[in-house]
């Protein structure tokens, strides 16, 4: 049984792997390059929703939907 996953878990993983990687080349330290990576990628899943939730409440330049 393989390892798949779509365009966007792989992107995620392959973003952690480079946040981890420049955190490590920065700090020499393994756990620390993990601890900086994951909480990264909280930090930048949780900015991710609250933007999203945000544009949802605004509604300005928005074109109401017809029914016809």
């Amino acid at each position: 049984m393989g390892f798949s996953c779509n365009r966007e878990q792989c992107n995620r993983v392959l973003l952690i792997v480079i946040n981890i990687t420049v955190a490590f080349w920065f700090t020499g330290d393994t756990g620390q390059a993990l601890s900086i990576g994951l909480v990264a990628n909280v930090v930048k899943t949780g900015t991710y929703y609250g933007y999203e939730r945000l544009w949802d409440r605004i509604s300005w330049g928005v074109n109401p939907k017809r029914s016809e």
